[in-house]
């Protein structure tokens, strides 16, 4: 291992210094970007919406978005 501040160390996988005097901020910035985020359903509930939805030949996203739909409708009923 060297004590260099420009080179990496056994265990990192980037310098110990990194320059970035060259960067660019905001370059991969994109104003309004609208991200859909991983939803992660259990083993059953994943089986059983998998399910039904090959049974009625529509995504299982779809089946999932209209159940949560209504469980919204009912909360918002119930408020």
């Amino acid at each position: 291992m060297s004590n260099k501040p420009d080179t990496v160390q056994d265990d990192d996988e980037l310098p110990v210094q990194v320059d970035f005097s060259k960067g660019v901020r905001g370059k991969f910035y994109h104003a309004n970007t609208k991200l859909n985020l991983p939803v992660y359903l259990d083993e059953e509930v994943q089986a059983f919406l998998s399910a039904l939805a090959s049974k009625k030949g529509v995504e299982m996203s779809d089946i999932a978005n209209d159940l949560l739909k209504k469980d919204i409708a009912l909360l918002d009923v119930l408020r």
